[in-house]
């Protein structure tokens, strides 16, 4: 079907070519939302009449008049309805939608994949300073951000994850005064407990082991602690060390891995800060006022212009890293980006993030280095809400102040917690329900798909287990699939690939989720209305064909998600 589809559009392209010459619309079909209006609407009547300055319906005439005399046309569809103010909605023959079972057999896992276009994409997600564990924030960031790289992948684009996190800087200075106040034997509510401490217990693991003189080694660091309760530069490393080896852990149980981790303080230190203030001060695209240094923003549709290096009386910071408000590395880092060949980035970070895209996008414009407008893409998530027991759950024991990634895996499942996290648009506030996740019916939309994927490979075992021949499955006779069952679960798998490339495009991978669910819904209607092993062998191995294709699709589409297709349950 996915061959017909093709065929349809090119035959679709023509048509309107014919009717509207020169005209700008852009072939494109639907999937009708109810079976009894056909397979695939088209639209196409209705865009046109206007600039045609014809009734809708009298142009839906003349492009079917037009679409009929393609061999495409007369291969696949079977008949053609106008309903309502125009639309166009074609029937197809059972052949054509027949044909994506067999297009989903020969693809296997590549179904839905488009070759390799050169592309180069970078997507930065998660980006958590080593200050603490993960939260449930950097858990939704972790689930987005693989499940768009793995988009990209399925689209033929080259994918780099990145990890970007300051490792120098206020908040790490607090991780150290906290870690030193704990070796000297303070803890949270004692006097000598500094009031803007990390109070987690975390804090009391870091400084015994710095203590102990251990060694810790995380994906991009290693550190050895003295173990000299004085050694305030060891105490910040080890720590910063320590936290980013336990982020590395929890990333590995929840099956993310990253290509590179950026630092900030490689901005200060390569010069890059420092050369991007200079290029905008050159580029006269900035001024000096109350002896601080600003940047035209408001050229940029900012509604006012922003300070890029305080003024002395703000705060005379003995680091360079103080003396630049925190947009200006930003701006240093994704012109570092495009110089890397990356022509599409893409940042996941929380919605209060907002206020910086503005500022970022000025400071790239404003450099005047060749960056298209819109560059960086922003995907901004809300906040994640935890139940348990009917009741918000707000802090964890080890985090002190939050839920963490790790406390929503123990508590249900790695499968559980990404494709919840992913199953909403980013930008709406979201609820985890801790026991839902854990329910084992149908109310739980990841035990729904899962149990699908493990119900088809549970009847295929039973078929192969009476002695049927896999080898037949491959090569049965799909023309008795025409129960309704069946058409609505072929046409349900030949949305895959353009699903794919919507939410790709879109940077919408919460669309997997309603695709999975909606396939997993016909594949159950399916299972309650026929028969898959029956005396007829004919039948038997088509309808195990149609199965063996839905399970190939869920698992390809469940991969995309990074979450498990389990063959039994």
């Amino acid at each position: 079907m996915i061959e017909a589809k093709q065929d349809l559009l090119k035959a679709l392209a023509s048509a309107i070519e014919e009717v509207s010459p020169a005209s700008p619309l852009k072939a494109a079909f639907e999937s009708p939302k109810l079976a009894a209006h056909g397979d695939l609407a088209c639209t196409s009547a209705m865009q046109l009449a206007k600039p045609l300055k014809k009734n809708p319906r009298e142009v839906a005439q003349a492009l079917i008049a037009a679409l009929e005399r393609q061999p495409a046309v007369q291969r696949h569809v079977s008949t053609f309805e106008i309903a309502g103010p125009g639309f166009i909605n074609l029937r197809l023959r059972a052949s054509a939608r027949q044909a994506v079972v067999r297009e989903v057999l020969a693809a296997g896992a590549q179904f839905g994949h488009r070759s390799a276009n050169g592309q180069r994409v970078l997507v930065e997600f998660v980006s958590a300073n080593p200050t603490g564990p993960l939260h449930v924030g950097h858990g939704r960031q972790a689930a987005l951000g693989d499940a768009i790289c793995n988009l990209f992948d399925t689209q033929g684009c080259a994918v780099w994850r990145e990890f970007y996190y300051n490792d120098a800087g206020v908040q790490i200075a607090t991780l150290a005064a906290s870690t030193h106040a704990r070796l000297l034997g303070f803890k949270p509510g004692d006097p000598q407990w500094p009031e803007s401490a990390y109070n987690g217990d975390y804090i009391a693991d870091i400084a015994a082991d710095f203590a102990a003189r251990k060694t810790v080694k995380a994906d991009d660091r290693e550190f050895t602690a003295s173990g000299d309760v004085n050694d305030i530069d060891g105490i910040r490393q080890f720590a910063v060390a320590y936290l980013r080896h336990e982020q590395d852990l929890d990333l590995q149980a929840f099956g993310v891995r990253f290509d590179h981790y950026f630092l900030e303080s490689s901005l200060y230190s390569s010069g890059q800060v420092e050369a991007t203030v200079a290029r905008l001060v050159a580029a006269g695209k900035t001024y000096e006022q109350d002896g601080a240094l600003w940047l035209r923003t408001t050229d940029y549709g900012d509604d006012k212009d922003r300070v890029m290096r305080k003024s002395p009386a703000a705060g005379a910071a003995a680091t360079v890293e103080a003396q630049y408000t925190y947009f200006v590395p930003d701006v240093a880092y994704h012109i570092k980006k495009f110089e890397r060949g990356y022509a599409k980035a893409i940042n996941i970070q929380g919605g209060d993030h907002h206020g910086t895209i503005v500022r970022v996008r000025a400071g790239l414009q404003a450099a005047g280095v060749g960056i298209p407008k819109g560059y960086p893409d922003y995907v901004l998530h809300k906040m994640v809400t935890v139940m348990k027991g009917g009741e918000e759950v707000k802090i964890s024991k080890r985090a002190g102040a939050y839920v963490t990634l790790r406390d929503l895996i123990d508590w249900t499942s790695r499968d559980a917690v990404r494709f919840f996290l992913i199953s909403r648009k980013a930008d709406t506030e979201f609820t985890f329900d801790v026991d839902l996740a854990l329910k084992q019916n149908d109310e739980n939309p990841v035990f729904y798909v899962q149990y699908a994927h493990a119900r088809i490979c549970s009847v295929i075992q039973q078929y192969v287990d009476k002695g049927g021949d896999p080898a037949a499955i491959a090569t049965a006779d799909l023309s008795v699939l025409t129960a309704p069952t069946e058409t609505a679960l072929m046409l349900k798998l030949a949305d895959y690939p353009a699903m794919l490339s919507s939410a790709a495009e879109t940077l919408a991978p919460h669309d997997l989720t309603f695709y999975l669910r909606d396939v997993a819904s016909a594949f159950h209607s399916y299972y309650g209305a026929e028969r898959f092993l029956s005396d007829d062998a004919a039948v038997t191995q088509a309808r195990l064909a149609l199965l063996s294709a839905t399970r190939q699709v869920i698992c390809n589409a469940l991969s995309v998600l990074g979450v498990a297709a389990p063959e039994k349950m």
